[in-house]
């Protein structure tokens, strides 16, 4: 649980940096709402259920949401005209999906989704994949531990028809991309036949299957192939890696003619987030989908976003030793109470614990804090702010019997040790303004 409020934090904290807004909706769908988008093969990828008949006989078919953007085309198509362009949303929704449990892959998962709607721009591209990338960056991830594969479908097309494909062999073209990394010679040549391609455009996939070898070090062999689609395509594909090294992201990302994404609905820009060693499934992927929003009865609205699981990130970042060695949330105060009566310390710390609420700002004013106590019966004090230590805390307050015969108690700076007393009656004060410094 620890490990999964770290990763939900930083999700939401990265987002709010960026200026996203925070929504979610229903756990459940219709779902004709995942078919529009899929098509009927969806089905089987779902935990789905009917409805109790109503008074008509009438039932409903629902499904356990296998992902979110078919939620956000249906809100956004619904709100459409009345919501600011453009329209920034994220949400960190749990979902779904009816399958054998795998290494990356599990029945129950929590995704982050971000979107940009209203704004066409290679900017709101750039943008968008920013954000992924800024997150990663928190999780303590370097280029050596991932890479972003990008393409652009849009410019891809125009690009192999130019060089070799038959323009109505476009979507054969796709099917052999989207497996151009993972299928050797033999295989991808057994594709090819089944689905009717050239000589000519056997030979174009083979030069782009021989690029991801020696991408990364040499784009030489890319660059050439680049030149053959011809400056309507290779102009804007340089363009944004450009842009993308002058964000201070082009060691993290290349274009690549593998990066397709399978999924029919994407328009333009494309991109995948992988595990540098290749042991692992893909940590976040997502692309351009300008034509969803209509899709679902809304107007035309270019849109964007991209999805990252957390049960992927979790393994890699395990497997890259990046998780925080405590993720327990760590207390501000530790109270040692060396009388025999606990009321005094109970006291004290329901008075720490406690917000200061202010009505005419409707506002706090004063936080609660993060504060613990032992609840091991012993004289010994020395064991006590051991414990006070080993917590984490930043303060220790020792309740003694012979301080509080003088009306005072002591506080302790656990880092650098140094210790005061301070009048009982002003504790909670003083004990604020000690953690300010």
């Amino acid at each position: 649980m620890a490990v999964r409020r770290y990763i939900e934090d930083t999700w939401r904290r990265v987002s709010v940096r960026h200026g996203f807004v925070e929504v979610d909706g229903p756990t459940f769908e219709y779902l004709d709402l995942y078919k529009v988008k899929s098509g009927d093969a969806i089905v089987s990828e779902l935990f789905h259920f009917e409805s109790r008949a109503d008074k008509h006989g009438h039932v409903d078919e629902f499904a356990l949401r296998p992902e979110f953007t078919p939620t956000l085309a249906r809100m956004v198509a619904a709100k459409a005209n009345g919501l600011p362009k453009p329209i920034k949303w994220f949400s960190i929704p749990r979902c779904y999906r009816a399958e054998r449990p795998q290494k990356g892959r599990l029945r129950e998962f929590i995704q982050w989704n971000v979107d940009i709607l209203g704004d066409a721009t290679p900017a709101a591209d750039a943008d968008c994949l920013a954000v992924c990338i800024d997150a990663l960056r928190e999780f303590g991830l370097t280029e050596a531990d991932i890479r972003v594969g990008w393409n652009h479908r849009e410019l891809m097309t125009k690009g192999l028809i130019n060089a070799f494909l038959a323009p109505d062999h476009v979507a054969q073209a796709y099917v052999i991309l989207d497996k151009l990394y993972k299928l050797g010679d033999v295989d991808r040549h057994k594709l090819c036949d089944e689905l009717g391609c050239s000589p000519a455009e056997k030979a174009g996939f083979d030069k782009l299957a021989a690029v991801r070898e020696c991408e990364l070090a040499d784009t030489t062999a890319r660059d050439a192939i680049l030149e053959s689609f011809g400056p309507e395509s290779s102009g804007p594909i340089r363009e944004f890696d450009r842009w993308m090294a002058q964000r201070g992201m082009g060691a993290f990302s290349n274009f690549d003619f593998g990066v397709v994404r399978g999924l029919a609905y994407y328009t333009g820009f494309v991109f995948e987030v992988f595990d540098r060693v290749g042991e692992n499934r893909a940590v976040a992927g997502g692309g351009r989908y300008d034509k969803l929003i209509e899709l679902f009865g809304g107007p035309a609205m270019p849109a964007i976003g991209f999805g990252m699981g957390d049960v992927v990130l979790e393994i890699l970042l395990r497997e890259r030793n990046k998780l925080p060695a405590s993720l327990l949330p760590r207390p501000a105060v530790f109270v040692v109470n060396a009388l025999e009566s606990p009321a005094e310390a109970q006291t004290l710390l329901a008075a720490l614990r406690s917000s200061t609420w202010n009505p005419e700002r409707t506002a706090i004013v004063r936080p609660g804090l993060h504060a613990l106590t032992s609840y091991k019966t012993t004289k010994n004090v020395g064991k006590l702010l051991q414990e006070a230590s080993s917590s984490g805390a930043r303060l220790a307050v020792l309740i003694a019997p012979d301080e509080l015969a003088r009306g005072v108690i002591k506080l302790k700076d656990l880092a650098n040790r140094a210790e005061r007393e301070v009048p009982l009656a002003h504790a909670v004060e003083e004990i604020h303004a000690a953690l300010r410094v």
